[in-house]
């Protein structure tokens, strides 16, 4: 129950980080360029667990040989993903919400990849989940628009994600050490 409460603070709070985010006048003449202030709600639950378990983390997914997601990552997973719709219902439109859904996506997998992987830092992990974040998203508008004539905003892209990745994971570095003791102190 404790849980479910904390998730759904976070919730509100990353919803509250894409309604200032919809507020920033960031724009460098490049559509698709943001902040990405909700991903770091996203990259802190993946970097959360203490090695305690959440409630709820047994289920079916213990008989495959590797788990497809362990419990931080399905929070996360699911936290961004009511964030997203309910953000773009909020603020956005259904073509938002596709993009952010693309984004996310590949963000996600990208960002639990390379925190498996373990031969990234929590920074180098948010850089990930930028890069690939815009990765999706530019997938999303060639399929939209039919032409691979927008990969040309691929470069651009791809830095603006390592940019703003490397912020939100300096960010997470600094905030993570200060949730995980307001986790002991809740225990």
């Amino acid at each position: 129950m404790r849980r479910t409460a904390e998730l759904g603070l976070l919730l509100t709070l990353s919803l509250i980080l894409s309604y200032v985010e919809s507020l920033i006048p960031f724009s460098f003449g490049i559509p698709g360029i943001k902040l990405g202030l909700p991903n770091l709600i996203v990259l802190l639950l993946i970097y959360e667990g203490t090695g305690k378990k959440s409630a709820g983390t047994e289920d079916a997914s213990r008989a495959l040989p590797v788990k497809l997601l362990t419990g931080q990552e399905r929070e996360a997973f699911l936290v961004n993903g009511l964030r997203i719709v309910l953000s773009g219902f909020l603020f956005g439109s259904l073509y938002a919400i596709l993009y952010a859904l693309a984004g996310a996506v590949f963000s996600f997998t990208a960002m639990c990849l390379g925190r498996r992987a373990g031969c990234f830092s929590m920074m180098g992990v948010s850089v990930l989940g930028g890069v690939f974040h815009n990765v999706g998203q530019l997938l999303v508008a060639v399929a939209v628009v039919e032409t691979l004539a927008v990969a040309y905003y691929a470069p651009f892209l791809i830095v603006a994600g390592t940019v703003t990745g490397a912020l939100l994971g300096f960010a997470g570095m600094e905030l993570l050490p200060y949730l995980r003791r307001m986790g002991r102190e809740g225990e």
